[in-house]
């Protein structure tokens, strides 16, 4: 009686109703692994971007954007052929071979600029990749309404995973050297693909209140359509094509953020052992304020307020400490702003941005998201990159680089609204034709 207790109390304190209490924490604990291997090499990867030359950022963010090109058809064949229910193990499996890789790569050279360069490239492509996979898994697993519950908590299984990867490094790094934290990460994605089996084997019996689906989203086949497909539903789609948007939007306002830290960075911590302290510790303060904001705001929000308030409410702020920017550009402030901006993303805007695709059907949660998480966001990246390196030439300084993220922000601003409108109105439909049909 006293577990069943606890189970109901762990229930109310995480927005699940009973049956949804070990799928919830299996998503939490999936993310969990996924950050924490991700955050475990990301100082690395920061600073291999500085060996790089600062001057030369648009240039690996280009590369990235071309693999994304190569990749994602490549994705989209996949998905065609392999069943939603094995999917996620060919993708996971794959990038865990690449891991064990570039473990065997930096034990042999792990002073080559290339291999910096290669590894500051394909980390990116990678994490893009397997968050974008595990969102589709998460909205293929729930429904509209479950996510503004659940989907708050989930995330706070990044931030958590966000702030324990950076202290496993931190520990271990001495002990293990970057090719064993490397495959320390391996070993974390493959607890995240057996924590996948969990969460298909609910949907499968019925846990997400799909036992009537149409058996033409039926997880044991595949996503229908071709290796464009994801593009073309994306063109065809005013709602899809508007969540392009405003992931380009996003993109923008993230890279004028990323390419200032990183000048700044480089001219006051010339040291490499500085430099990774330095983004390890904004790393550390946005997980933690991300974190407190998801288990005890966003979801409140999203059920009150609606997914548009979520998507709109960082923007607004990003587009605030912009201005604040271009008539303070210092150090501290930049920080500050990139403190604010991507804890808003990863407690507001990132699930939000996961709960405009819940209501749709699977080809637009699998290969439409995956265009638009992969090819359209590195697309923002490296417009953005090239932008900034356009507006740096000008040589007006920080000013006119941060007025044109302030107008990019309010854009953003705006197109969120609107989405977020948008998915309010279908979540409330999909739950009007779930009831008429009980």
């Amino acid at each position: 009686m006293s577990s069943l207790s606890m189970s109901q109390r762990v229930a109310v304190a995480i927005n699940a109703q009973r049956n949804e209490l070990w799928p919830a924490l299996a998503g939490f604990a999936l993310f969990f692994c996924l950050f924490s291997g991700y955050f475990m090499l990301r100082p690395i990867r920061e600073a291999m971007g500085i060996v790089s030359g600062v001057e030369n950022l648009q240039w690996l963010f280009t590369a990235t954007f071309v693999v994304m090109l190569i990749a994602v058809p490549l994705f989209a064949w996949l998905s065609s052929r392999v069943p939603r229910l094995h999917f996620i193990d060919w993708v996971y499996g794959f990038f865990t071979l690449n891991l064990a890789l570039f473990a065997l790569l930096f034990f042999g050279a792990d002073e080559s600029v290339w291999l910096a360069r290669s590894f500051y490239v394909w980390i990116s492509v990678y994490n893009l990749f397997v968050v974008s996979v595990a969102w589709s898994l998460m909205a293929d697993v729930f429904d509209s309404e479950q996510a503004k519950r659940l989907f708050a908590f989930i995330a706070a299984g990044a931030s958590v995973g966000g702030l324990v990867g950076p202290a496993l490094s931190a520990l271990l790094v001495s002990t293990l050297g970057q090719s064993g934290l490397i495959l320390l990460a391996a070993v974390l994605l493959a607890v995240a693909l057996s924590l996948k089996q969990v969460l298909m084997r609910w949907r499968e019996q019925g846990g997400a209140g799909r036992a009537g689906a149409v058996q033409a989203e039926s997880p044991r086949r595949p996503v229908p359509g071709n290796p464009f497909s994801g593009l073309m539903r994306v063109l065809s789609s005013p709602y899809l094509f508007g969540i392009a948007g405003f992931v380009i939007l996003l993109a923008t306002a993230s890279t004028f953020l990323y390419f200032e830290q990183a000048r700044l960075v480089a001219e006051l911590f010339p040291d490499r052992a500085a430099q990774v302290r330095v983004f390890g510790v904004i790393d550390f303060v946005v997980q933690a304020g991300a974190l407190i904001a998801q288990l005890f705001i966003t979801g409140r929000i999203a059920r009150r307020l609606g997914v548009r308030v979520l998507l709109a409410c960082v923007p607004l702020l990003v587009c605030v400490g912009f201005i604040g920017l271009a008539l303070m550009p210092t150090f501290a402030m930049l920080a500050a702003l990139m403190i604010v901006r991507r804890i808003g993303e990863y407690a507001f805007v990132r699930p939000g941005r996961e709960m405009l695709f819940a209501p749709l059907d699977a080809e637009s949660k699998y290969k439409a998201k995956n265009f638009i998480d992969t090819v359209v966001y590195r697309a923002g990246d490296a417009m953005s990159g090239w932008l900034k390196s356009l507006l740096d030439m000008l040589a007006q300084g920080a000013w006119l680089v941060a007025l044109v993220g302030a107008a990019s922000a309010a854009l953003w601003g705006l197109l969120g609204w609107y989405l977020g409108g948008q998915a309010d109105q279908r979540g409330a439909e999909q739950q009007v034709a779930r009831a008429s049909q009980a």
